[in-house]
């Protein structure tokens, strides 16, 4: 949603005088009175709390200098500061002034007066409902200009120890809350709304999007990740460094950067501070720093060897027949080099063979047959597939689209147990075959009656055979985060509804893993997917409690803890978790997709690769003391 229009053009109107004065520039009477003691200044009008005291009022001659103007878009109008600050940290001296679809004939360094309503507006115009901060502007504004040329307020800038550490306060509706610059990141940013910052050689922590939006850090020693972004590693440290950059600059004289995590913008980057529905605040560049690339690399996973299984998931995000040809190509390029040919694979939103047109079509074959037809192409097997339609409209995602989570596996290496009777509405049962659990149905769908999984893709089961040894593959793509309140909203600490729908899902899940499990403890089960959710989220510690399962992405080093790149976070939302059985782990997070401004995903992928233990205790022991010794010496 980054990048949406900021609001629906509201009429307004914008009268420009400009005053020419022979020789010397003088302030006329009416600047006069505004500049005179008692007078409205911006800072009257920011007030101390994120509302203005003037809200709804009218204003006449507020004083200051234009600062930035943006000319395009839904969100027309200007900045402007007033060059003679108070002496409070906590109002600020910037102001937007929004023109509507008037001529916007004001530029940088305009010293103007300005009337015109105080107003609130909410990014999603919903007003008083929303969950979002406002934005304190001028409207239905009259611009009188007294000179031009004037030298712009010095901009304040944002070093590593200038934004607190601390996010937010609390108190579920901060908008009245007096502000606390020096305590909390967002009081200090809505300090500044308006103003002028800067940054200075700072690190891109959140890849260049379709919008020409990206992410820099202001603190560069804030849980950096190994390959230069921002780790997200809990609800209490939300990275208060982060900061969203756009730019006023028109592209044809200084086009938008295609940055990738972990390159700098060198030299200055600033411009006015403002928020968005989006991305939070953010700095609107009147000057751009120039990339400096920072060097990283897609990366490529250690191939399995001949007695381990490898087993990956992947969110190809919205994969459908009429993709360009370029992103299959690229996608399977990621499965045979990447990630080295994994022997099964769990695909996350596969959609059906009419992509996002919502006309009937649920089956997906040629979705897959496209996909896998890529893989052979790009030097890899001819994997097999196995999946399950949905109920037409029933699983969420992109209206019309029908995704869906499906296997990939090569037969070369691995057997599916194929078990008839599986449909979108039949849940697969675990039957007890004299201490040996099996599948009723496979490949079969978990639960699927279950209200937990309303409007969201259901699990899918299957079994696997590798090496004689059974192995259950559970693929998920639990309901995604839609609807939960922004950490940068005026609620804190955020709801975040979504997670109780998650909770339920991976309750049920849990569940079934559970009936497994007691029939045999030592029981081969891969439980791969698109969580939509944190590794410290309650949803995650649910499959994890009593060590049911393991999630292995908290075996990587903190720095490393990430499949996905949010709004400057580099955080987990894709998980693969492993029961006791297995043996001999190796694990990888590959980083092909979220770091980069070119993506074939928004995800990256992950894999691994285990050998699966056998119901012989001894043999058990001797495989994995067989896997450790070392080789003789020469």
């Amino acid at each position: 949603m980054a990048g949406a229009p900021r609001r629906g053009g509201v009429p307004a109107a914008l009268t420009v005088t400009v005053l020419l004065i022979a020789g010397l520039v003088t302030v006329p009477p009416a600047g006069a009175a505004a500049l005179a003691a008692g007078a409205v200044r911006i800072h009257d009008i920011q007030g101390t709390t994120r509302l203005s005291p003037l809200v709804g009022q009218s204003v006449t001659d507020v004083p200051g200098v234009v600062t930035g103007v943006r000319g395009t878009g839904s969100s027309k109008g200007f900045w402007f500061q007033d060059p003679r600050p108070d002496a409070d940290p906590r109002t600020s001296e910037g102001l937007f002034v929004y023109t509507g679809s008037a001529k916007i004939t004001v530029k940088p360094g305009d010293a103007v007066l300005v009337s015109g309503t105080v107003h609130e507006f909410y990014p999603d115009e919903t007003g008083q409902k929303s969950v979002y901060q406002s934005i304190t502007e001028l409207s239905v504004p009259t611009v009188s200009v007294l000179s031009s040329g004037n030298a712009l307020p010095a901009a304040e800038t944002l070093g590593p120890d200038t934004v607190p550490t601390a996010y937010a306060p609390t108190g579920d509706d901060i908008d009245s809350s007096t502000l606390e610059p020096r305590r909390y990141a967002l009081d200090f940013y809505e300090s500044r709304e308006g103003m002028l910052v800067r940054v200075d050689d700072a690190r891109v922590v959140g890849p260049t999007d379709d919008y020409d939006e990206l992410y820099v850090t202001s603190k560069p020693g804030q849980n950096p990740s190994v390959r230069g972004g921002t780790v997200y590693l809990g609800y209490d440290d939300p990275n208060s460094g982060r900061l969203e950059v756009q730019s006023l600059v028109s592209p044809s004289q200084n086009p938008f950067p295609k940055a990738n995590v972990g390159d700098r913008l060198t030299g200055v980057t600033e411009g006015p501070l403002d928020y968005t529905q989006f991305g939070g605040y953010v700095l609107e560049a009147t000057t751009l720093g120039r990339r400096t690339a920072g060097g990283i690399q897609p990366e490529t996973t250690t191939k399995q060897t001949a007695d381990e299984l490898a087993v990956a998931t992947y969110n190809v995000e919205n994969l459908a027949p009429s993709n360009p040809q370029a992103k299959f190509t690229r996608l399977a390029a990621n499965l045979v080099h990447n990630l080295a040919t994994p022997d099964v694979v769990s695909l996350e939103e596969i959609q059906d063979n009419s992509g996002a047109t919502d006309n009937g079509v649920v089956a997906a074959d040629q979705t897959l047959g496209k996909f896998t037809d890529a893989v052979v192409a790009a030097g890899g097997p001819r994997y097999q597939w196995r999946e399950i339609d949905p109920v037409n409209d029933s699983d969420g995602g992109q209206p019309g689209g029908n995704i869906r989570t499906a296997f990939l596996f090569n037969p070369a290496r691995v057997s599916f147990v194929d078990r008839t009777g599986g449909t979108a509405t039949t849940a697969t049962r675990i039957i007890d075959g004299g201490g040996r659990p099996r599948l009723s149905v496979s490949p079969g769908r978990v639960d699927p009656a279950n209200p937990a999984w309303n409007a969201s893709r259901k699990p899918l089961a299957g079994e696997f055979s590798f090496q004689g040894r059974t192995v259950f593959v559970i693929a998920n793509h639990l309901v995604a985060k839609l609807g939960d309140q922004p950490d940068y909203g005026r609620h804190q600490p955020p709801v975040r509804d979504s997670e109780v729908q998650r909770g339920r899902q991976t309750a049920a899940l849990g569940a079934f893993v559970d009936q497994i499990l007691a029939i045999d403890p030592k029981a081969n089960v891969v439980v791969p997917g698109d969580f939509n959710d944190f590794q410290f989220s309650s949803s995650l510690t649910t499959l994890t409690a009593g060590g049911r399962l393991r999630d292995l992405v908290a075996s990587l080093p903190a720095d490393q803890r990430y499949s996905y790149v949010y709004q400057g976070n580099s955080e987990v939302l894709d998980h693969i978790l492993i029961s006791a059985g297995p043996h001999g782990v190796g694990y990888d997070v590959v980083h092909v997709n979220s770091e980069f401004a070119d993506q074939a995903s928004d995800h990256d992928p992950q894999v691994v690769r285990l050998r699966p233990s056998t119901d012989d205790d001894v043999l058990d022991t001797l495989l994995d003391l067989l896997h450790h010794v070392a080789p003789p010496a020469p």
